[in-house]
């Protein structure tokens, strides 16, 4: 068991070496990532399996004790979140293979490698015990994102790749002291210590060190008002990297603010966590719904629905924060989906703008299929996971007599509703666009494309299908960490 977790780790950070090793060799690059990214894969659902079965393990790297040491956590939060994220990562580079063999593909010989090194950072992030190998994981994400943001070189991907790194580097900034006035307030950065050291601050301490992770991590998520660098730097990258940006990076941010807040019992916060949420989830809807762009218009929505997982945390309750964790989960494959189909459409009609599409129903409709599924999702349209997720959030906040952010929520899904209407009466419905100038693409690879894509709506089905026991997961997850006592005994045994 904890080779498996060590593995979800170390497989795609060996890939990467060995990708950048044979980087001039396109069928050995591509096989190397493919196998590293697969092995993570397939670890991480072993290890859900286990801890469902089994409970919590943990791995003290080094054999060092907690209060030095580095600590591997596979707990049930981990072990529900790793797996997805590492299939939305391994079904992205398939379609990778495909794209790039076309003038929207990043750069090959670096692409994959550095998807690798995002995906170690990734795994790390979920896994790690402690908030400084947290930080770590993070500068890993962030010097790999960056450098796949910008390694085409365009002057749109540099000014926007400049934007999403200054603000990332004051998020990280800010997490580095905050990590030094957590271990000066408590002696201690184990957040298995914090759950029983915090506590006992007093509440000025206390509070000022939550709202400061809720200013770091609600950074790395892009909530209101710390979204401006999303919409702007995401649709500038190649699709394959806007995708998994979209479908993970925000997701993190939010994974983290989750087990911290929730470990540290920082229930003060959530009236706070409502407010912020109510604008996340109106204003990004409002801000795709202003939007002429497949891209831009998806790109407003992570930011609306990273306003439902807040909401989900901010009521700090069982129901609150298994809906938030539902959520989680349904958003990482849909989100990925639908910017991979915003690649297809480029690809097809050789831009992404509504005014210059149309008619992709009638002349591609494995490509409308494609984006219907998700789409509905995300606009939490029954049978699909989006409506569990939504309907879990919203009656915790019903059964807290939340009021407002029921309204907020309910009228944020109505913009969703009529955004992803915008999208497909401006490119799948109506006559074809007078003048269409598709990507050249050898058909092997429009298979792969298309391929991977189907196999990632697969998923999103598989979900929607499993729904009522994934809840049922995601509320033991949420209990564990209202009472984090065998979570605590687990790590400091």
């Amino acid at each position: 068991m904890s080779t498996l977790v060590v593995l979800t780790i170390a497989a795609p950070l060996v890939a990467a070496a060995g990708g950048l090793f044979w980087r001039g060799n396109t069928v050995a690059r591509d096989a190397i990532t493919i196998c590293g990214l697969a092995v993570a894969m397939i670890c991480a659902f072993v290890v859900l399996a286990e801890v469902n079965d089994s409970g919590t393990h943990v791995v003290h790297v080094g054999g060092w004790q907690p209060e030095l040491g580095i600590v591997l956590v596979a707990d049930l939060l981990a072990a529900l979140i790793l797996p997805v994220a590492l299939a939305v990562i391994f079904v992205v580079e398939i379609f990778a293979i495909g794209q790039r063999r076309t003038v929207w593909g990043a750069n090959p010989e670096l692409s994959g490698p550095l998807l690798c090194v995002l995906t170690s950072g990734v795994s790390l992030a979920v896994l790690t015990g402690d908030l400084f190998t947290l930080f770590v994981a993070f500068e890993l994400i962030l010097v790999s994102s960056y450098v796949l943001l910008t390694n085409q070189g365009r002057p749109s991907q540099i000014r926007a790749g400049m934007t999403y790194v200054v603000m990332n580097l004051f998020a990280s900034a800010l997490f580095l002291f905050g990590v030094g006035f957590v271990y000066a307030a408590t002696g201690t950065v184990n957040l298995a210590l914090l759950t029983e050291r915090i506590p006992e601050l007093s509440d000025g301490v206390r509070i000022g060190l939550g709202a400061w992770f809720f200013v770091v991590f609600g950074t790395k998520a892009a909530v209101f008002p710390l979204f401006s660098w999303l919409p702007d730097s995401y649709p500038t990258a190649p699709t394959t990297i806007t995708a998994v940006f979209a479908g993970l990076l925000t997701k993190i941010g939010i994974y983290a603010m989750i087990r911290f807040h929730t470990l540290t019992q920082m229930d003060d916060l959530g009236s706070t966590m409502l407010i912020i949420a109510g604008f996340t989830m109106v204003i990004g809807g409002l801000g795709a719904l202003a939007q002429s762009d497949v891209k831009r218009i998806l790109s407003f929505h992570i930011i609306s629905q990273i306003g439902y997982m807040l909401m989900g945390l901010g009521l700090f309750t069982v129901a609150g924060i298994a809906g938030a964790i539902v959520f989680l989960i349904h958003n990482m494959p849909v989100k990925t989906v639908l910017f991979l189909v915003g690649g297809l459409i480029e690809n097809d009609q050789g831009t992404s703008t509504l005014d210059r599409s149309g008619g992709v129903a009638s002349r591609r409709p494995v490509l409308a299929v494609l984006f219907a599924i998700p789409a509905l999702s995300l606009a939490g349209i029954p049978p699909f996971s989006g409506f569990v997720a939504k309907l879990a959030v919203i009656a915790a906040a019903i059964a807290e007599a939340s009021v407002l952010i029921v309204v907020a929520a309910l009228v944020a899904g109505a913009l969703t509703l009529l955004s992803m209407a915008k999208i497909w009466l401006g490119v799948f419905w109506g006559p074809p666009a007078s003048e269409i100038t598709p990507v050249s693409v050898p058909r092997r690879y429009q298979k792969t494309m298309l391929g991977a894509t189907g196999l990632a709506v697969c998923g999103i089905l598989v979900i929607s299908a499993m729904s009522g026991p994934l809840f049922d997961l995601c509320v033991r997850a949420a209990e564990d960490l209202k009472h984090p006592a065998s979570y605590v005994s687990e790590v400091l045994s």
